[in-house]
């Protein structure tokens, strides 16, 4: 078990490391989208591709750092079951949740989305805008790569609450 703790620990470094690095796109997607408002409403002018900068800057901030927020236990839950649980319980509805639920929704997330993002990268597809940007293929590619980062943090879920239920050590980093 300790070497899947370990293993645990190294897919939360990476998910901290990816997921603090996207967490800048924050303060870039807020400065864009104050200059497309500026510009609209006093200046009376629009950009495509400044928009669209702003869409493709929300989608990878979520894509990139939803696994970074299910490691720091962000994502929702219902508190009503979880909340005053016992660790062995939470650890056991962690364990059935990533199971049953995440992994298999993220696998086939995997599947389906991969040929989707290589069919964009094998005509370089672009913004039907015009005038809009040339990185569709690149904003499609984040659809698996955030069901493989998702996985991945699941599958360090999972050996946690594997390893409160086997050990009784409650999630060890």
């Amino acid at each position: 078990m300790r070497s899947a703790l370990g293993l645990a620990n190294g897919i939360d470094r990476l998910t901290a490391v990816i997921g603090r690095a996207a967490a800048w796109l924050t303060l870039a997607v807020v400065l864009a989208q104050f200059g497309l408002v500026v510009a609209r409403y006093v200046f009376s002018a629009g950009s495509v591709p400044a928009t669209e900068s702003v869409i493709y800057g929300q989608a990878l901030l979520v894509s990139l750092t939803a696994a970074w927020t299910l490691a720091a236990g962000g994502h929702v839950r219902v508190d009503i079951f979880y909340g005053q649980a016992s660790a062995r319980r939470r650890a056991l509805i962690d364990l059935l949740g990533t199971v049953l639920l995440l992994l298999p929704f993220m696998l086939t997330l995997i599947w389906l989305s991969v040929p989707y993002a290589a069919r964009s990268w094998a005509i370089l597809e672009r913004s039907q805008e015009t005038g809009g940007l040339p990185l569709v293929f690149v904003l499609k590619s984040a659809i698996p790569v955030f069901a493989l980062l998702m996985a991945l943090q699941g599958v360090a879920q999972a050996i946690r609450a594997a390893a409160v239920l086997t050990e009784g050590r409650h999630g060890a980093r």
